[in-house]
């Protein structure tokens, strides 16, 4: 043939070249997992030396994922794909093979690979093999085999340089074409993994809150449903000191959370971190302190984790900040979606409402399933009822669309949070007082760290009444999230007025600075009414009236939709009209003629 390449001279023939022995490729195995190269933690070695034990015994097609979780990560008969550490293993140990093999082993005889798509090594000789050695040793190194091989490696790569220019056009469309985000697989929703707590000293002791502290993390993060948690077996399958770079590219995930435990004496120290890989940025770090002689150990644990979660997880927290830091640019997803209406709940005006609406139906239209995205497209239609944002006159009312949207997301997920408070404010609103309270005690046993749910929590059960406790839910959520919603500082306003704390209800008024939102500015009014501040009262009941001027004809038909008792509707109207709007009260409601009844029915 044209193309056929000349044998190198004194070679034997391919077909009678020796493979390598077992001894060999043992002593190649030994050189590799005792190299300084070779990381010393770990389960690579105990990896490679199995699939090598393996291949040796002619068990080769017996190594698939499922064997060497079982045999090498010891894992149970329950093992399932869904469990990645194999796959994760199996990446690490291929790059430190390629390392190895670049440094301290450029020179070895042998080389050992795993390719991709599968565990079973690849074996081989290295160039020059034990035959060309020979040879080359016979010429007594004059220099013919080198330019031999010269010689050899031009004609090979003018014959294959067309085709591999043309595999890489191809590959490199490809990649355009099916994989256009480079650097690891990324899912819609942010996605964590929790690297086990190290122990930092302490002995047994601190390696048990290092342990405990762990498990309660992969238990209270996942509550968060606006977040993708790694469970457990990748967790267990990751390093403390894991390298950022693997965590994104082999598992797709944006954030890393990992820490430390040191103990001393009575002291117990925990040190937690969440940091971006894609930049390798620390977020977010936290030292926490306790005394094991006053408190127990599972306590603690728990009080930490908590915190982790609502510090990290929650709608206004760290990982949501990071993610609206960077929005994708035009982009209709689902994670675009969520972040879009948090924004819109920070601020609540009739512009954002719009868009947010658009881009949840289309989300729910393209993912049926996510019960998330129901849920918060329950409150977005439950506000064009409650707050008059772009109603739309369809056969259903807001309200009946709110309640399927919600009943929607909770029948694709019974404990999701977001659901169970989108249900219970629908409820809420459809005068099922005692029905909605019920939903939100069973979402606040589920979570009660979510500060988004112990914000809408805590207002229903407020107007409901209970003010002192829905003061106090209020309370705890902005304590375990100042950057919340202005939406439940207004409400903590209302909540301290109602209980007579005037300079709490002046602090909190000032807080929620909800300019665009017009009942901001109503409650402002009767804040300001009741502490004496008559001008500034005056003039948030004018700005109020201009955004809603609907409102006052019709305020007992707005208070009792709120389900506002008796003497707090009375309280509210009698203060605003102090402000200066002409408001009527029950009484006066109650006179107005049949024909003008329409003007005061709630919708």
């Amino acid at each position: 043939m044209q193309n056929e390449l000349p044998p190198e001279p004194g070679a034997a023939p391919l077909s009678l070249r020796a493979t390598p022995s077992a001894e060999d490729i043992r002593a190649q195995l030994n050189r590799i997992i005792t190299s300084p190269e070779f990381p010393p933690t770990g389960r690579g070695a105990a990896f490679l030396t199995y699939v090598i034990e393996e291949t040796l015994a002619g068990r080769a097609d017996r190594i698939k994922g499922y064997s060497v979780a079982v045999e090498v990560f010891k894992r149970d008969a329950g093992f399932t794909q869904d469990d990645p550490v194999v796959r994760i293993e199996a990446g690490r140990l291929r790059r430190i093979l390629e390392r190895y093999y670049l440094i301290a082993g450029h020179g070895d005889p042998i080389r050992i690979d795993i390719p991709k798509g599968g565990y079973v090594p690849v074996i081989s000789w290295l160039d020059p093999s034990p035959d060309t050695r020979s040879v080359e040793a016979a010429k007594g190194g004059d220099g013919s085999t080198a330019a031999w091989r010269s010689r050899l490696f031009r004609r090979r790569w003018l014959i294959l340089a067309p085709v591999v220019f043309a595999a890489v056009g191809i590959l490199f469309f490809l990649q355009l074409s099916l994989f256009p985000s480079v650097g690891g697989p990324v899912s819609d929703e942010p996605t964590l993994a929790i690297a086990p707590f190290a122990n930092l000293g302490g002995g047994p002791s601190a390696e048990t809150y290092a342990l405990g502290l762990t498990e309660e993390m992969l238990t209270a993060l996942p509550r968060f449903k606006e977040i993708r948690v790694f469970g457990r077996e990748t967790s267990k399958s990751l390093s403390p000191e894991i390298a950022i770079s693997l965590v994104r590219n082999e598992l797709g995930a944006r954030f890393l959370l990992g820490g430390g435990v040191r103990v001393s004496g009575n002291l117990v120290r925990v040190t937690a971190r969440l940091l971006d890989t894609q930049t390798g940025e620390i977020l977010w770090s936290q030292i926490y302190d306790n005394d094991i002689q006053t408190r127990d150990q599972f306590a603690i644990q728990s009080d930490i984790a908590n915190q982790v979660a609502s510090a990290i997880a929650q709608p206004y927290g760290i990982m949501a900040q990071a993610d609206a830091a960077n929005p994708p640019p035009d982009d209709l997803g689902i994670q675009a979606c969520m972040l879009a209406f948090y924004g819109y709940r920070a601020e609540l005006s009739a512009e954002r409402h719009a868009a947010v609406r658009d881009c949840l139906e289309t989300a729910v239209a393209s993912h049926p399933t996510f019960a998330t995205a129901w849920a918060m497209l329950s409150m977005v239609y439950l506000d064009e009822s409650r707050f008059k944002f772009n109603t739309r006159h369809d056969a259903s009312t807001p309200i009946e669309r709110s309640l399927q949207a919600a009943r929607r997301a909770v029948q694709q997920d019974v404990n999701n949070t977001r659901g169970l408070q989108a249900l219970m404010t629908a409820l809420f609103f459809s005068n099922q007082v005692p029905e909605a309270l019920k939903v939100g005690e069973q979402a606040l046993s589920i979570n009660p760290n979510d500060t988004e749910l112990l914000g809408e929590f805590g207002t229903r059960v407020a107007m409901s009444g209970q003010w002192r406790r829905g003061a106090d839910l209020l309370d705890r959520a902005l304590v375990l999230n100042p950057g919340g919603g202005g939406y439940y500082h207004g409400t903590r306003a209302l909540a301290a007025y109602m209980l007579n704390d005037t300079e709490t209800a002046l602090t909190e008024i000032k807080n929620a600075d909800l300019q665009k939102f017009p009942l901001y500015h109503a409650v402002a009014a009767v804040i300001y009414v009741n502490a004496g501040v008559t001008d500034e009262a005056r003039r948030e009941a004018t700005l109020f009236n201009n955004l809603r001027p609907d409102f006052i004809p019709n305020i007992v038909a707005e208070l009792k939709s709120r389900n506002f008792r008796p003497a707090d509707r009375a309280r509210l109207i009698a203060d605003i009209r102090k402000a200066g709007l002409p408001a009527v009260d029950e009484v006066e409601a109650s006179m107005v003629l049949p024909a003008d009844s329409s003007a005061i029915q709630p919708r």
